[in-house]
């Protein structure tokens, strides 16, 4: 990978909001962050040092059980595309990362599919736990409750900054918006010497909040190389996915990041929450006199975009988890 430089994120401070006399101010700062980088850090955000240290601790004890007790939990075992995936067995762009993770998403019961059904009912579905760590579901189900909140309040914030109603995506994420949270490991250098983590990449819904630890290796696109994103004590990386930037004609960013694995034995963990809305949800454009300044979305056509938010999920998954796919859905895997 291409060497990258250190330059801050901005800084954004949700509780800014609250203040008339810094809410106009707090709206320019998040709207050029969202227009002209794509990422920010998220203070002022209500979420306490206690919280995020015990949900850090939990995700440690996690990648600390036995691997036979996290094997019990492999994602091949569920067709929702739930649980535990080894290192090595996630593909970005193809290539494998080096990481382990567990993929938790809202705790529902399966939705009967039929063949006239879209396909992508299959995401919705029980989680996997483990019978050693009892204490995780309900720590990492209610993280994603917090921090739903924290995303809903941001993303209302930014539709104002925008000049649209702030009740403009309400209805898409009423009732069962499509919540998912990873809990992830990057255990150091692979043996190979590939130093990726996490291939470069968009986020293909609408807000990620990522909690980082103190090691660094987060990346993001900046002109034609990458920026550094030390951690920031206290803060969320907070990140456009690609359908925010369809709802706004291209005027909102969302840009490629990736994760550089740490050197020799050091290992990273990170936790991010993706906020999505449901997944039968299609997703219109954004009123505002902001779409006079949009460049339009820019299709690629080895990643075609739909508005539809369930088939770019589905797409997702596919990609990056085959033989979930081939196991579970072999009519989904091309070729």
């Amino acid at each position: 990978m291409t060497a990258a430089t250190t330059r801050s994120l901005p800084v954004i401070d949700l509780s800014a909001a609250n203040d008339p006399a810094t809410r106009d101010a707090f709206h320019r700062d998040l709207l050029a962050a969202a227009r002209d980088v794509g990422f920010l850090h998220l203070t002022g955000h209500g979420v306490t040092s206690g919280e995020t240290a015990r949900l850090l601790e939990l995700t440690r004890a996690f990648f600390a059980l036995p691997e036979a007790d996290r094997l019990a939990l492999s994602n091949l075992n569920s067709p929702h595309f739930r649980g535990y995936t080894r290192v090595g067995h996630e593909l970005t762009g193809g290539r494998s990362d080096w990481r382990d993770q567990l993929d938790v998403g809202a705790e529902r019961p399966p939705v009967p599919v039929g063949p006239d059904d879209p396909a992508y009912l299959w995401l919705e579905g029980p989680n996997q736990w483990p019978s050693a760590l009892p204490e995780l579901r309900t720590a990492v189900l209610a993280w994603q409750d917090r921090l739903a909140g924290v995303a809903h309040r941001l993303l209302r914030e930014l539709l104002t900054a925008l000049g649209a109603p702030a009740d403009f995506f309400d209805g898409a994420f009423a009732d069962r918006p499509h919540l998912h949270t990873k809990l992830i490991r990057y255990p150091g250098s692979a043996p190979s010497g590939a130093d990726q983590g996490v291939g470069a990449h968009k986020d293909y819904g609408f807000l990620t909040l990522l909690l980082q630890d103190e090691v660094g290796g987060l990346q993001v696109r900046s002109g034609d190389g990458y920026l550094d994103v030390p951690p920031l004590p206290g803060a969320f990386v907070v990140n456009l996915g690609e359908l925010l930037e369809i709802a706004t004609d291209g005027y909102l960013s969302a840009t490629d990041h990736r994760v550089v694995s740490p050197p020799g034995a050091v290992e990273r963990f990170s936790v991010p929450f993706f906020y999505n809305p449901r997944l039968d949800a299609v997703i219109e454009t954004v009123p505002g006199a902001y779409l006079e300044h949009a460049p339009g979305v820019a299709q690629d056509g080895a990643n075609p975009l739909h508005a539809e938010y369930g088939r770019n999920e589905l797409k997702g998954w596919v990609r990056a988890h085959p033989e979930v796919a081939r196991r579970h859905h072999p009519e989904l895997v091309a070729g």
